[in-house]
């Protein structure tokens, strides 16, 4: 077991598996932190605090990340258990209604978390949410690209160049072994080189203590499905939120599509930000998002 030196860890039992979590505050709302991949915990710890001043904040370690148990050789890590054991979290630690802050893969969670459970959201903040399944299958054909293409061409290239680019090459070599280099390619993809070259080197063990959960992602079933129709009808309030210098595909191409279903939605863009916009702003990042709980709370 890694050696995990955070202070005041708690655990959880949902759906048999064990899930530590840290809370800080006591009183006020509930709001729970779901953090994205080659990540943990920790990612939150600058937004514990200072949201722990007004609401009862938890941040909680998904299924396969530290300290909790690695997944298993060969096992899929599929993103349905994950929106299980959240809605199990909410229960168990009786949250209800809770506001829901998630980062990338994370956000998605959330996102389809509300869509099943609606009554136990009280707010939805997304940070990038990979929401591909919005323009495309997970196993394309030929003649859906070219639907894809002739229907919205700049957001079809943008998505194509996120595959032939990063998905595809750090699957590849994922595959062949290189779980290193795997993650290499798309960490980098996702955050942009010059925030990856930025990040600490805390941050970047965190990074590597977490990977064998994104290489079976991305070896695996890949993204559940997601419609048009399931986001329209979502009447649950939404933040979304960007990095200034995120990759276009996260900040313009998949964001601006959630932004046009979404019936009740707002946007900020957090500055000098890439897509850890939480961790590498987080005093823009908190300001925006306790501003927006303040603003559907009065």
């Amino acid at each position: 077991m890694i050696a995990f030196p955070v202070p005041g860890l708690r655990s959880v039992v949902v759906n048999g598996a064990t899930l530590a979590y840290l809370e800080r505050g006591v009183g006020g709302s509930s709001v729970v932190f779901v953090h994205g991949g080659y990540s943990d915990l920790r990612t939150w710890l600058r937004q514990l605090d200072a949201f722990a001043e007004e609401f009862r904040a938890v941040a909680y370690s998904r299924r396969y990340a530290r300290p909790n148990e690695d997944i298993p050789n060969g096992h899929d890590d599929q993103m349905g258990p994950h929106v299980d054991d959240l809605l199990g979290l909410i229960r168990s630690l009786d949250l209800a209604p809770v506001h829901l802050v998630g980062n990338s893969w994370g956000a998605f969670i959330c996102l389809l978390a509300a869509l099943r459970e609606p009554g136990l959201v009280r707010t939805l903040v997304l940070g990038e949410p990979p929401v591909l399944p919005l323009f495309i299958s997970n196993s394309p054909t030929f003649r859906e690209l070219l639907a894809m293409l002739l229907r919205t061409p700049r957001d079809a290239l943008s998505v194509i160049a996120f595959g032939a680019r990063v998905a595809s090459p750090a699957e590849n070599a994922y595959r062949a072994g290189d779980l290193e280099r795997g993650t290499r390619i798309f960490v980098t993809g996702v955050l942009g080189s010059a925030a990856f070259g930025a990040l600490p080197e805390e941050r970047k063990q965190q990074m590597w203590e977490n990977h064998t959960a994104d290489a079976a992602q991305l070896l695996g079933a890949d993204f559940p499905p997601l419609r048009e129709s399931d986001v329209r009808r979502l009447q649950t309030p939404a933040l979304l939120v960007t990095g200034e210098r995120s990759p276009t595909i996260l900040r313009r191409t998949l964001t601006r599509r959630l932004e046009r279903l979404l019936p009740n939605v707002e946007r900020v863009e957090i500055a000098g930000a890439s897509h850890l916009m939480h961790e590498e702003n987080p005093d823009g990042f908190n300001r925006a998002v306790l501003s927006f709980f303040r603003r559907r709370e009065s």
